[in-house]
């Protein structure tokens, strides 16, 4: 069950920036501020990047559920 991630790699294409990078940058606790000044990244676009990432893995622990609910109802 633990095969399905989100795909960096399209989100990277969208937003023409690498995604695994601010996604390290965002788990060592660095704020949206220090990402932008860094990497040049207007804070709307990373605002927008998070809030993608957000819906995926939303959607990701949804369906996991749906998955162990219909199990259980076996």
């Amino acid at each position: 069950m633990r095969g399905e991630e989100i795909d960096v790699k399209s989100l990277s294409r969208k937003y023409r920036t690498n995604v695994s990078r601010l996604i390290r940058a965002w788990k060592k606790g660095l704020s949206d501020m220090e990402i932008a000044s860094t990497t040049g990244i207007d804070p709307a676009t990373l605002n927008r990047i998070r809030s993608d990432i957000e819906m995926a893995h939303r959607r990701l622990r949804l369906a996991r559920r749906k998955d162990l609910s219909h199990l259980l109802y076996l």
